[in-house]
C-alpha cells in the first residue's frame, strides 16, 4: 500500500508524463506536491500565480487526469489525490483508506476486493464502469 499523508514522508510512483498540457501538468504537479487531498478550488488557490484563473481551467485539467489514471477523485471530500501506483488506468476498482484524524488518504491496490466487487456486480446482473470504495476511520498512528 502506497500512503499519501499529512506530515509523514512518502513517494510518488508517477512522473508527469509529456502527453499532458501546461494546465494538466501544472495541476498533475500540484497534486503530487500536496501531502493531503486538495479541491478543486485549492487546486485553484495554488496556481492562481501561474497563470490559471477560472475554476473550469482546473475541472478540465482534472478530467483528463483522470481519464488517464493519474488522479483520483474522493467523492466523500470532493476532493482529489495523485494516483500512487504505476499503471493505475490499468484497475477500474480504487479503494482509498481515509483517516478523519490527520488526514492520511492511503491508496488500497488490492485484486481479492476487485475481484469481490466484480462477483458480486456479475450476480447482480450490474456492468460497473468504475468503482470508488472509501473507507473511514482511524489510521494506526492516530490510534
Amino acid at each position: 500500500m502506497a500512503k499519501a499523508e499529512m506530515g509523514h514522508d512518502h513517494a510518488h510512483s508517477h512522473e508527469a508524463p509529456t502527453k499532458l498540457t501546461r494546465n494538466q501538468s501544472m495541476v498533475f504537479s500540484a497534486l503530487r506536491e500536496q501531502e493531503k487531498p486538495l479541491t478543486a478550488y485549492a487546486i485553484l488557490d495554488r496556481l492562481r500565480g501561474d497563470g490559471l484563473r477560472a475554476p473550469l481551467q482546473i475541472y478540465r485539467a482534472l478530467d483528463k487526469l483522470m481519464e488517464k489514471g493519474l488522479v483520483h477523485r474522493l467523492e466523500s471530500l470532493n476532493a482529489f489525490v495523485a494516483c500512487q501506483h504505476e499503471a493505475c488506468s490499468g484497475h477500474s476498482t480504487v479503494a482509498f483508506a481515509i483517516c478523519e484524524n490527520c488526514g492520511l488518504v492511503d491508496e488500497i491496490e488490492d485484486e481479492a476486493v476487485n475481484r469481490e466487487i466484480e462477483r458480486v456486480s456479475r450476480e447482480r446482473g450490474f456492468l460497473p464502469t468504475r468503482a470508488t470504495v472509501e473507507l473511514k476511520g482511524l489510521c494506526a498512528e492516530c490510534r
